[in-house]
């Protein structure tokens, strides 16, 4: 069974609440389970949370959850940008899946909260995925020929 950590945002808590709720009802769905849920302060502390699920052994997938409204300045894209690039270098290094369900940047509160469902469950969906498959992948011997693995 795939065990998940979930990361999520405060700022923008109205969205990720509803983001929180829908990543927790199709983990269910998908018959995996949650085991830790880290409450981070915004969507660019999310790395130090990941960095430190992914190196449990009781973890096998992290679930990234933030919404990166956009303001009057460029600040939104240098956090959601940020915090991306760290979140996937976390999850190469440590052989985990780190899925990104962050919105943003660039959309309204509006856009956001229209968003929020779909992206949670699209984020959860991925980390199973590919917790599945790496799994398998590791499976495969060396020298195995024309292996499809999905």
């Amino acid at each position: 069974m795939v065990r998940l950590g979930i990361v999520v945002s405060e700022f923008n808590y109205d969205v990720t609440r509803i983001m929180l709720e829908k990543a927790l009802s199709h983990a269910s769905f998908l018959g995996v389970e949650v085991g830790i849920i880290v409450k981070v302060p915004g969507t660019f502390d999310s790395p130090y949370a990941v960095a430190e699920l992914v190196k449990r052994g009781d973890i096998d997938a992290v679930v990234v959850l933030g919404a990166v409204v956009k303001g009057e300045t460029g600040h939104d894209e240098v956090v959601a940008h940020q915090a991306a690039r760290k979140i996937l270098d976390l999850g190469v290094e440590h052989g985990k899946p780190v899925s990104l369900g962050v919105i943003g940047p660039g959309a309204s509160r509006l856009q956001a909260a229209e968003r929020a469902e779909e992206y949670a469950a699209r984020a959860v969906e991925s980390a199973v995925k590919m917790a599945r498959r790496l799994a398998r992948l590791r499976g495969i011997g060396e020298g195995a020929t024309r292996e499809v693995v999905e």
